[in-house]
Formats: C-alpha cells, structure tokens, sequence
C-alpha cells in the first residue's frame, strides 16, 4: 500500500512529497521526495561555478617544464618529419630502379 500526500514545509518553502510504504501494519517507512524546480540561470551558475572548481584542481606547468615540454614536442616533431621524409625519399629511388 503506497499513500502519498504532499505537505509545504515552511522552514524551506519547498513542496515535498511524502510517501509511506507499508508492507505490513508494522513495518512502515516514510520516504521523502524533494522536488524543486531551478532556474535555467541557476543551473548555469551551478555549471559555471562546478567548472571554476574543477579548473581550480588542475596542476598548471610552470614557465620552466612549459618551454622544456615545447622544445621537446618541436624536437619530436622535427625529427619525425625528417624520418619520415628520407623513408620516402629511399621508397621513390627503389622505384626508379624497378
């Protein structure tokens, strides 16, 4: 048996819905649902402080393992672009030859 009944709590202002569940004559619970409804600008100040706080969290490179992390994917780049330029410059002399 499942009653629901709907009560405006004044402390909060808020509609909640009650809900008891009884099995048997002893054994009942009360289950409280709380339902609101929330503004499309407070979801997104929700959003925009929620990101804030992640961002917050993240370890930023300092200026020294910033240029150290640039030289090194330069570094990476360049020598990649020329492995990969003489494989191709050995591929069009092999078929030359056939």
């Amino acid at each position: 048996m499942v009653k629901e009944t709907k009560k405006t709590n004044k402390s909060t202002k808020k509609n909640v819905k009650t809900k008891t569940v009884s099995k048997t004559k002893k054994n009942t619970k009360k289950v409280e649902i709380k339902k609101t409804k929330v503004g499309m600008f407070k979801k997104l100040s929700n959003w925009i402080k929620s990101v804030v706080k992640e961002v917050s969290k993240v370890k930023w490179p300092s200026k020294k393992e910033m240029i150290k992390y640039s030289i090194a994917t330069i570094g990476f780049v360049i020598f990649f672009a020329l492995f990969f330029y003489v494989i191709e410059l050995l591929m069009a002399f092999f078929k030359s030859l056939v």
